[in-house]
C-alpha cells in the first residue's frame, strides 16, 4: 500500500489555523463572562447567598450546632417556668438566649445556673405603638426576639428555632425535622393551633409561638432588618406571633406546616392527643401549666421528666401509635410508645384507633370552643365503660433492642371474665430503635405489630417492626 506524507508546510499552516480558532473562542468566552457579571440583575435576593457565606459545608448533616434558640419569658414567670425549659436545655451543645425584660435576681450564691441557657435582655420597645383592647404591649417585646437573637451573631448557624418559657422541646426530633428541609431556602415552619376558633380568630397560615416554631438562616437575616418596619404597620395585631406572621407575609413566605409541633390549646386532660399522636417525630408541646400531668400520680414535671427518660432511649418513636390486632379473643391494641398501651375488648378499625379522644377541656368556653381541626371521638369518663389503659412504667434498652413495660396506674373494681383484657396487669412492648432515614421522614408509614406467643395469664407481650410491604393493618380471622 502506497504511504501517503502530508507535507510539513502544509501541517505547520493547520496547527496554526486551529490555534487561532482556541484563541478566538476563549477570548469570546471571557467577553461573555464580563458581559453576563456586569450586564446581569442585581441578584442580592439570591436565597442561598447567606448561607453559602457562613456555611461552608452545606451537604454535611444537620445537627443541634446549627441551631439557635430565641425563648421569650419575663422576670416573673422565668423563676418557675425554668424547670420546664430545664428538661430539654443541652448546656454544652446548645445556643442560645431566654429574653427578659429585665435580670431577674440571681442565685444565694451570686451566679447563674449553668443548666439553662443564658439570660439576655429585650431592648426596649417604648416607641412602638399596641392598640389591641384586652392585649399586652409585652407581644411587641417579644416578637422582636427573633431580631435581637439573629443580632447575637452566632456562627455556622442554620436555624432559628423560638418558642415560650413553657414551651418543651424534644431536641433529636427537631434536629430530624429540619434536616428534610435545605436550610439555603426561606423557609416559616411550624404549626397552628388545634383549636378551631383559634385559628380562625387568629390564622391558619400562622406559626403559633407557644409550639414554636423554626426559621431559616437566610429568611432570618432578612426578617430581622425589616422586622420593626411591620411592627409599627400593625399595633392592632394580639401577640408577637401575628406580627411575625404578618411580616413573613409581607416578604411573600407562607407557613410550612409541621405536624410534630404541638401548641395544645386545651386545658386538663390531654390523653387523647397524646395516644393518636401524628405519624411524625415529636417536636414540641406547649401549655404545660394549663394541662394535668400526663402520668397518674406524678407533679407535672415528675411527669415531663418520666416521658423524656423513654425519649433518652428512642427518641424517634416517642407517642408514636402502632395498631395490633389479637384475633383469638377479637382484641385491638394501641400503642403510644413510651407513654401508654390501650386495649379494646373489640375489634375496632384502625381509622377509628386513629381518632383522638375528647379527654380534655376546650381552651375557650364558647358554642365554637369544642370544635378542633382534626378527626376526634366521645372520651368515656367511666372506668368500667371505656378501654384498658397501661401507662409506662419503666424502659430499658440492650443488644436485643428496647423493652418498655406499661403498668396500670389507677385502681378498678369492675367485675369481668378470662376473655377480657381487665385481666392483664402488665404489658411488655418490645422493639428496635426507630432508624428516621429520609424515606421515612418524607413519606413516613406507621409501624405493625404482634401480640406475641409469649403472652400468658396477665401479662401480654408486643412486639414492634416494620410493615412488610403489602402488608394491611386489619383484624385477621
Amino acid at each position: 500500500m502506497q504511504n501517503f506524507h502530508v507535507p510539513t508546510k502544509i501541517q505547520y499552516s493547520s496547527n496554526i489555523g486551529i490555534k487561532n480558532l482556541i484563541v478566538i473562542s476563549c477570548f469570546g468566552c471571557m467577553i461573555y463572562l464580563v458581559c453576563s457579571i456586569f450586564l446581569a440583575p442585581n441578584n442580592t435576593n439570591h436565597l442561598h447567598t447567606s448561607v453559602s457565606l457562613q456555611d461552608d459545608n452545606l451537604s454535611s448533616q444537620t445537627n443541634l450546632d446549627h441551631i439557635v434558640f430565641g425563648i421569650a419569658s419575663n422576670e416573673l414567670s422565668w423563676s418557675k417556668r425554668k424547670e420546664y425549659v430545664k428538661l430539654w436545655w443541652k448546656p454544652n451543645r446548645m445556643r442560645g438566649c431566654v429574653f427578659l425584660e429585665k435580670m431577674p435576681p440571681f442565685s444565694s450564691n451570686g451566679t447563674n445556673d449553668e443548666s439553662l441557657p443564658p439570660i439576655c435582655i429585650s431592648g426596649d420597645t417604648s416607641n412602638f405603638r399596641y392598640t389591641h383592647k384586652g392585649g399586652t404591649p409585652s407581644a411587641i417585646r417579644v416578637a422582636r426576639v427573633i431580631s435581637e437573637t439573629v443580632a447575637l451573631n452566632h456562627s455556622n448557624v442554620r436555624w432559628f428555632v423560638f418558642g415560650d418559657d413553657d414551651t418543651i422541646f424534644f431536641p433529636e426530633n427537631l434536629v430530624k425535622t429540619l434536616s428534610k428541609y435545605d436550610h439555603g431556602f426561606w423557609y416559616y415552619i411550624g404549626t397552628n393551633s388545634e383549636s378551631f376558633m383559634q385559628n380562625k380568630f387568629f390564622s391558619y397560615e400562622m406559626a403559633f409561638g407557644g409550639a414554636g416554631f423554626a426559621i431559616s438562616y437566610p429568611l432570618a437575616k432578612v426578617l430581622a432588618k425589616v422586622l420593626d418596619s411591620c411592627i409599627e404597620r400593625y399595633p392592632h395585631l394580639y401577640g408577637s406571633d401575628g406580627r411575625i406572621h404578618a411580616c413573613l407575609a409581607e416578604l411573600g413566605v407562607s407557613l410550612t406546616h409541621e405536624p410534630g409541633f404541638h401548641q395544645m390549646d386545651f386545658h386538663g386532660n390531654v390523653f387523647g392527643m397524646l395516644a393518636a399522636h401524628p405519624i411524625r417525630p415529636l417536636v414540641s408541646m406547649h401549655h404545660m401549666e394549663a394541662i394535668d400531668p400526663i402520668f397518674p400520680n406524678m407533679t407535672t414535671v415528675k411527669s415531663l421528666e418520666h416521658l423524656y427518660q423513654a425519649a433518652s432511649i428512642d427518641p424517634h418513636r416517642i407517642l408514636q401509635q402502632t395498631v395490633c390486632y389479637d384475633s383469638w379473643f377479637s382484641w385491638t391494641v394501641s400503642v403510644s410508645w413510651g407513654y401508654v398501651v390501650q386495649v379494646f375488648d373489640r375489634h375496632v378499625l384502625l381509622p377509628n384507633v386513629q381518632r383522638v379522644e375528647e379527654s380534655y377541656a376546650p381552651w375557650k368556653k364558647s358554642h365554637l370552643g369544642g370544635l378542633y381541626d382534626f378527626d376526634t371521638k366521645k372520651y368515656e369518663i367511666e372506668p368500667c365503660r371505656r378501654h384498658h389503659v397501661y401507662f409506662l412504667d419503666k424502659v430499658s434498652s440492650g443488644t436485643n433492642g428496647t423493652k418498655a413495660i406499661y403498668k396500670k396506674k389507677t385502681s378498678e373494681e369492675c367485675k369481668f371474665d378470662m376473655s377480657s383484657p381487665r385481666r392483664l396487669e402488665e404489658i411488655r412492648v418490645l422493639s428496635n430503635k426507630l432508624v428516621l432515614d429520609k424515606q421515612q421522614l418524607l413519606a413516613p408509614r406507621r409501624h405493625c405489630c404482634d401480640v406475641l406467643t409469649s403472652t400468658w395469664g396477665n401479662v401480654m407481650e408486643i412486639g414492634i417492626r416494620e410493615c412488610k410491604e403489602d402488608e394491611l393493618i386489619y383484624m385477621q380471622h
